[in-house]
């Protein structure tokens, strides 16, 4: 598999990464075996996971394989801090709660450091300064490599990368930032994916394929086996059964049916080849279906499908992010 180089970094990952949501909870340690195995056979090294997966169990099991199955030294791991479980408080950025997560972090994944270690999301309440000093103490102590963010909008995003561009060798550069992106979920586009081009971040999207649907398999009923007939994950999945995703949707298998190819590898070529893309995260619920998502790799899209694909999904974005002269 291809590599690409994190953001403005010197690290290189695949530029198709694993998603790890569901370990711990829907997929055992039989199924991700085989998901590990396959991804790294196929020449993956990017794995994300983050310290909530599962309340910690996908961690612990990710840490698990790395012992037994597959080494340490071939994956490039990613995790996340600052998610709780605290209805009154979604977010805690503070400090001490985020060094403390790192901490229990590398306990479950049975290693001394993380190679890229991320930020859940904004935290409101604590200043962002103070979050971000998190990051610097987790590179400067060794116990993670390369530092980054999640759901961080444009504003965000942006006032974090230039705190920590202001002190250079002092301050720890933002390498990624993790966010939802697909055919059915362009919002990035509006002002995340720009600042992170201009601030040499790399985007790491989640839930390239429009949380399954752009796979086409909700196209006529729900499928008893997916996410969607999930009582915990039919939720999200919804959002994305309207009329506006079945357009865009049906383009995707036009494009399939063009090409020879299947929808999934349509729409995750696509989001994979954006500017500013560095690696799609996928989550499979199977070997199988992770084989299937692999196969992308020696596909590229023509610019005419290209084109076709974004003027059927595109997002309405005006005032102020056209020349207001035009409106």
């Amino acid at each position: 598999m291809e590599q690409r180089h994190l953001g403005r970094t010197g690290l290189r990952v695949s530029r198709i990464g694993l998603g790890t949501l569901t370990w711990g909870r829907d997929t055992d340690e039989h199924d991700a075996a085989d998901l590990l195995k396959t991804f790294w056979e196929a020449g993956g090294t990017l794995v994300d996971t983050a310290d909530v997966y599962g309340d910690g169990e996908a961690e612990y099991l990710l840490g698990r394989l790395m012992e037994g199955l597959i080494p340490r030294r071939d994956l490039v791991i990613s995790t996340k801090a600052g998610s709780v479980p605290d209805p009154d408080r979604r977010f805690d950025g503070s400090r001490g709660h985020l060094l403390s997560a790192l901490d229990a972090s590398l306990a479950r994944l049975g290693t001394e450091y993380v190679d890229v270690w991320h930020i859940h999301a904004f935290d409101p309440y604590t200043p962002l300064e103070e979050t971000l000093q998190a990051l610097d103490l987790a590179v400067s102590s060794g116990r993670a490599r390369y530092a980054g963010v999640s759901n961080f909008c444009g504003w965000q995003l942006a006032k974090a990368a230039t705190w920590q561009l202001a002190a250079p060798g002092i301050r720890t550069r933002l390498a990624s930032t993790q966010l939802e992106y697909s055919l059915l979920q362009r919002g990035v586009e509006r002002e995340v994916l720009p600042a992170a081009l201009d601030l040499g971040i790399g985007m790491l999207p989640s839930s390239p394929l429009g949380r399954g649907v752009l796979t086409g398999k909700y196209r006529t009923a729900t499928p008893a086996d997916s996410r969607g007939a999930s009582e915990h994950l039919a939720p999200f999945v919804a959002p994305y059964l309207d009329d506006t995703a079945s357009r865009i949707v049906d383009a995707v298998q036009t494009a399939a049916d063009g090409l020879a190819v299947s929808p999934l590898q349509v729409a995750l070529a696509w989001v994979r080849d954006r500017p500013g893309v560095t690696a799609p995260v996928i989550g499979a619920r199977n070997s199988q279906q992770l084989t299937a998502a692999l196969s992308v790799e020696a596909l590229s899209l023509p610019d005419e499908i290209c084109r076709a694909l974004d003027d059927v999904s595109a997002p309405v974005h005006r005032y102020p992010d056209h020349d207001w002269s035009t409106l």
